[in-house]
């Protein structure tokens, strides 16, 4: 935006000897085009961004929620005596992509706050079952995918963090910038997105 606006200026210099009325007019009207066009690449740029963290975010808690899938598969080959409990842990696992906050929902921190528990008590109860078989010492791919699952586990507040910070550089856009978007699109939404700090500070 600096070299567009110091463009302006030094064509106004190389014209100073123009009608002053007309170069006047002439020099707001593109540095209003300039500004608006400035500013919708900044949002769109941050609308860009904020999907792009969230789909990473959701992309690996699937890897995980898929990883817990094939530990509790591995583990019905390997202790078919515990299939019926093993099954359970299957249709918990299925209910908790139902129970999954979505950008809208997170506003309330009691449905981030269902999903972490449930998502926790998942990942600490078949961690505990796999470790405390027998064959978890020799059979590679159990250790393996209790590996996945830890390390993905732990991302997860990597992960929202990052998104935090996209998101709150997109609220001070906002803040900052209302009237000017609404020129840009009276349709766009002035909310703020919520955050994941804020849903862990209620």
């Amino acid at each position: 935006m600096r070299t567009l606006l110091s463009g302006v200026v030094i064509t106004s210099c190389a014209f100073v000897f123009w009608n002053c009325g007309e170069k006047k007019v002439a020099q707001e009207q593109t540095t209003t085009f300039t500004r608006l066009d400035s500013l919708t690449d900044c949002y769109l740029g941050l609308q860009d961004s904020m999907l792009q963290a969230w789909n990473v975010m959701i992309h690996d808690d699937n890897q995980k929620i898929k990883a817990m899938h094939n530990l509790i598969h591995e583990l019905m080959i390997s202790s078919p005596e515990r299939s019926e409990e093993l099954a359970v842990y299957e249709q918990r696992l299925d209910q908790l992509l139902r129970l999954r906050y979505t950008q809208k929902t997170m506003a309330n921190s009691d449905v981030v706050e269902e999903y972490d528990f449930a998502s926790n008590s998942l990942v600490s109860e078949l961690l505990s079952l796999a470790q405390s078989q027998t064959e978890f010492n020799y059979n590679t791919t159990l250790q393996k995918l209790a590996e996945e699952i830890q390390q993905a586990d732990q991302r997860v507040n990597n992960y929202r963090e990052e998104y935090d910070i996209v998101v709150a550089s997109y609220n001070r856009f906002l803040e900052k910038n209302q009237a000017d978007i609404k020129d840009i699109d009276a349709h766009i939404p002035l909310e703020k997105r919520p955050m994941f700090q804020m849903v862990s500070e209620e």
